[in-house]
């Protein structure tokens, strides 16, 4: 299972070798086989794509950056670890005091567009490749149209506009490409391109069922669909919602919550886009860097950094007997699913449970895996759309559906308020740490309040959301000093 994104031929010799702060000074095609013959070939062809997963298992993608920019930013995580111990910058997200010189949303932004050039590139070159089976050539590249979707999707959350970069640009660079490159679309841009991506996507690839093997781990049909659904969701489009919801089939809830977030889970029934870790207990391979270590409890009797603790607020936000919260949450103390004791010395009283590895907690590299769409946000973004279209019955049929898996009764909920409010608390709960609590906060518009309700010992009278201005994360100043004449930065005063 753990070999399909190691591909270290693509790595080192077809992706994109920088992450540059300057687009302007990457040469955007240096590592592109100028002789599609070295990669003509099914198994070639299949190297460019797994190249693409691979940047998911970067340190500056998917680990300290990311978890600070979508976590420890929120209501639902602490920066936690020693309060001197600033993480380089997880104490001024903790405290909404960043700015754009702030340099987890310099890692997401550098990272995600080196994943586009890596789609770019892919897509760049699939056509030339005579000697790939058909089939294959067309699943490839809507595998390559998802993941540039995805990562499209995550700068669009966070950043509003952004440039939209779908090609690769020869240097010298052309004058259209520099406009390319450094001129922000607006959100509505961006959400076209997106779906149109998806659109693409869904149509060239098989449903889940047919993946054997290592091929599990690949984006399927469902996957496409469930993005449209989860794209539509932030753009408000409810029907459109309900329809692209109606297309993922094939999979359902799994029975045990907890099994998702372990090493025999992965790939299961409910899992709709999962990004898969790599690592090795004998020697520590190509894997998510540090992902588990530096949310591992900390201090006397721990074994990781501390970072990305679960809040009290959270841990308050379950209901009597949801067994979600003991699925979710490592308690100071306690006792792990694999008979490893989390001593009562170490340092916070909280850690996340969803990073935690029992094969890998004292390695570089983890195996863990992401969770980025499952079945279950399926049947919540159906509910929430259904209501919000006045079919509220229909809506608390399926919220009970995933409460009844997290062993609690009915929503008491029954007026459309009630129940939106329900929904989004289901959301919470259901999805904790899987990075998508402030990007429903700001959607929904809870921010201001949820920031304000966020009391801790840090923050005994909360935290202070600027409305105009928290809603978007700062636009690197880097690009900014770049795209002067083409570019202006997201409101607030950063």
């Amino acid at each position: 299972m753990k070999k399909l994104y190691i591909s270290f031929f693509v790595l080192s010799a077809l992706c994109m070798s920088g992450c540059s702060d300057d687009f302007l000074d990457v040469d955007q095609t240096k590592n592109v086989p100028a002789d599609p013959e070295q990669v003509n070939s099914n198994e070639g062809a299949t190297s460019l794509v797994d190249g693409i997963y691979n940047i998911f298992l970067s340190w500056d993608m998917s680990s300290f950056a990311w978890n600070g920019v979508t976590s420890i930013i929120s209501d639902d995580a602490d920066k936690g670890s020693d309060p001197g111990d600033t993480g380089s910058d997880k104490d001024v997200l903790d405290a909404l005091t960043y700015n754009a010189s702030t340099p987890s949303f310099q890692s997401i932004w550098d990272y995600n567009y080196a994943g586009i050039n890596r789609c770019n590139q892919a897509l760049e070159m699939l056509p030339k490749l005579d000697q790939v089976t058909p089939a294959l050539k067309t699943r490839l590249a809507g595998e390559a149209k998802f993941l540039r979707a995805f990562m499209y999707f995550t700068l669009v959350k966070g950043y509003g506009g952004v440039p939209i970069v779908d090609h690769l640009s020869p240097v010298p660079i052309s004058q259209a490409d520099k406009e390319m490159q450094l001129t922000r679309r607006s959100v509505a841009e961006v959400y076209a391109f997106i779906e149109k991506d998806l659109a693409d996507a869904a149509e060239a690839l098989p449903l889940k069922s047919a993946y054997s093997g290592l091929d599990v781990a690949r984006v399927s049909k469902g996957s496409a669909y469930a993005l449209l659904a989860k794209v539509s969701l932030y753009q408000k489009k409810w029907q459109n919602v309900v329809d692209n919801c109606n297309k993922v089939t094939g999979y359902s809830l799994v029975s045990d919550y907890s099994l998702m977030f372990k090493k025999e889970g992965e790939f299961g029934a409910e899992s709709i886009f999962e990004i898969n870790g790599i690592g090795s207990t004998t020697s520590p391979g190509f894997g998510i860097g540090n992902y588990t270590v530096s949310q591992a409890p900390r201090g006397a009797g721990g074994w990781g950094w501390g970072f990305n603790t679960p809040t009290e607020g959270l841990a308050n936000a379950y209901e009597a007997g949801d067994i979600r919260k003991n699925a979710t949450i490592i308690f100071r103390g306690t006792t792990l699913y694999d008979g490893r004791v989390v001593a009562s010395t170490v340092s916070n009283p909280r850690y996340n449970y969803k990073a935690y590895s029992s094969s890998f907690y004292n390695q570089e590299f983890t195996d863990t895996n992401l969770r980025y769409l499952r079945y279950a946000e399926v049947l919540l973004m159906k509910a929430e759309a259904l209501n919000e279209l006045g079919q509220t019955g229909d809506a608390i049929l399926l919220l009970n559906q995933v409460r009844h898996r997290a062993n609690i009764g009915d929503t008491p909920a029954v007026s459309q308020s009630d129940v939106r409010t329900a929904i989004w608390k289901e959301r919470r709960v259901e999805l904790a740490f899987e990075h998508d609590r402030w990007f429903d906060l700001i959607r929904t518009g809870q921010a201001e309040a949820a920031m304000k309700a966020d009391v801790s010992p840090q923050f005994p009278n909360g935290k202070t959301f600027v409305v105009g201005k928290h809603e978007l994360f700062p636009i690197p100043s880097s690009f900014i000093q770049q795209s002067v004449g083409y570019s202006t930065q997201n409101p607030g005063g950063y």
